[in-house]
């Protein structure tokens, strides 16, 4: 693979969606685990659903597991950036 084209709108265009691809799953791993960490840790507050303060304990971890899955996805992102405008040279 060579560099990128980014001197049109096409090839900007796919190279934005190429960008998009990488790391999908992981991001989209760790949004649903922040969403249903915010979720049990709001239904064990109000104590719906027989949830106890021992399952708030266990969303804070899944939401700490969330974020890293997250933060792993834009790096990885960024990695694959620099590796692809490195190819030029």
């Amino acid at each position: 693979m060579g560099r990128p084209d980014l001197e049109t709108e096409a090839g900007r265009a796919a190279y934005r969606a190429e960008l998009r691809r990488v790391g999908w799953r992981q991001r989209w791993a760790g949004l649903a685990c922040i969403v249903v960490a915010a979720a049990l840790v709001l239904f064990a507050r109000e104590g719906r659903f027989g949830l106890t303060e021992n399952a708030a304990v266990a969303a804070y971890g899944l939401l700490a597991i969330g974020w890293v899955l997250v933060i792993y996805a834009v790096f990885q992102r960024t990695r694959h950036h620099k590796r692809r405008m490195a190819e030029g040279l």
